[in-house]
């Protein structure tokens, strides 16, 4: 009788449990499901990260979805650092309510084309300390992710907090299609060695990494104009070097930006003609252009003579391999890449980076190029295998250049004089 009701218990606790286990896959998989539908509106999905605190991460963040806004794109910020929120103070926001939308939570607005959500609003006094262990942490990231009515976006752009813990794996788990993210760092090898374990946090999910922000590289005073090297300069732009990935520019210390914080003012909307706002803009291109290789679905590979199809769009970025800074025949073996952003309505350059060339591997430099943001290759040679690989990478391949310097074949490119000559590597 005994051994009868035990196994009758123990029938029961298994019902029980298994029951249990199956509205909880029930649940999850609802949650899923509205996830999906939610990030299903939004195009593209870019992360602000940093290894290291105190490099102006969430300023570039605001600053760069600011830019993006006044491109005219509908962009949405999160603000995933919990447990030091700067966002709402950074865009003067502090003290404004959330509301509910249909069920959902509705962001803040912020202008024509700007929605902002951070825990910072949810918070009754700004003071407040939130000692919250990973799982409730995860359970707010997803809330923001699922519940918030974001709408239709071009981009969302989130702030991480710094370092590779429980948010950043959290988001880049929830969001198994981010597009890339954005690294930020100051110049110091302080801040530098911590950034490079944030890259590889990167690799180690599949993510894309779009390029490397150097921020406070160097003060420029307002006065007089000299440049002082207050923490060096460079450190970010070597790291990008070493570890293969683009550099998007340098941001000076600029005491403008910091009154723009402080004040909880957007820099790029109040110093628009700065040269820090400029820097700003100008590390939009990769980002850019994410919508512009999907409006290149297939894109020709064609001679200098023919009129290039990429000068539609008014920036992009050329590669050219070089040797002794003249362009080389041995597109395959050359020892480095000129990648040279332009303005192709201005005719003019914008900025120029020198990246050394990757081992050689068969099949490896269509991808290399691509992911640093190339939409077209001016070489002197290329064969047909190369070509074709180029193409489905959505890159235009121009053959037949002289050997010149990399800027000069550009600027001859931009006005239509670079001459013509034969296709050298024809196998």
């Amino acid at each position: 009788m005994v051994q009868e009701q035990t196994s009758e218990r123990g029938g029961v606790g298994s019902s029980s449990s298994e029951r249990s286990m199956t509205n909880r896959r029930g649940e999850e998989a609802q949650e899923r499901q509205q996830l999906s539908a939610r990030l299903s509106q939004i195009r593209y999905k870019i992360l602000v990260l940093s290894g290291k605190g105190g490099v102006g991460k969430s300023t570039v963040a605001v600053n760069l979805a600011l830019a993006l806004g006044r491109a005219g794109h509908r962009v949405g910020l999160l603000d995933v650092d919990i447990h030091g929120p700067s966002i709402p103070k950074l865009l003067g926001l502090e003290g404004k309510p959330v509301g509910m939308e249909e069920e959902a939570i509705a962001p803040v607005s912020f202008g024509e084309h700007l929605k902002v959500m951070s825990i910072g609003f949810l918070l009754r006094q700004r003071d407040d300390a939130l000692i919250w262990r990973g799982p409730m942490k995860m359970g707010v990231i997803k809330q923001f992710l699922k519940d918030v009515a974001w709408g239709q976006l071009d981009y969302l752009v989130i702030d991480l907090p710094p370092g590779t813990g429980d948010e950043p794996l959290s988001v880049c788990q929830l969001i198994e299609d981010a597009d890339g993210a954005v690294i930020v760092t100051t110049p110091q090898e302080l801040a530098v060695i911590d950034v490079r374990k944030c890259i590889s946090f990167c690799r180690q999910l599949n993510l894309r990494v779009l390029g490397v922000i150097e921020n406070m590289s160097g003060f420029v005073c307002p006065h007089c104009g000299e440049a002082t090297e207050i923490f060096k300069r460079g450190g970010g732009e070597r790291m990008a070097r070493e570890l293969a990935v683009p550099f998007l520019g340098c941001i000076p210390i600029d005491p403008q930006i910091t009154a723009a914080c402080d004040e909880g003012k957007p820099f790029v909307d109040y110093f628009a003609g700065s040269e820090s706002a400029g820097a700003f803009e100008r590390a939009l291109g990769p980002i850019l252009r994410l919508e512009e290789r999907d409006l290149s679905a297939q894109p020709q590979t064609t001679s200098i003579t023919e009129v290039s199809k990429s000068k539609e769009h008014k920036t992009m970025r050329i590669a050219i391999p070089t040797a002794g800074g003249k362009l080389t025949a041995h597109f395959g073996h050359c020892e480095q890449f000129a990648l040279i952003e332009v303005d192709t309505e201005k005719k003019e350059i914008l900025q120029k980076e020198v990246l050394d060339s990757p081992p050689h591997q068969p099949g490896l430099l269509p991808s290399w190029l691509a992911e640093r943001g190339a939409n077209v290759i001016i070489a002197g040679g290329m064969g047909q295998r190369a070509q074709n690989l180029f193409a489905e990478k959505g890159i235009e391949v121009i053959v037949g250049a002289p050997s010149l310097d990399a800027e000069t074949i550009v600027e001859n490119y931009l006005n239509e004089t670079l001459q013509a000559g034969e296709n050298i590597c024809d196998h």
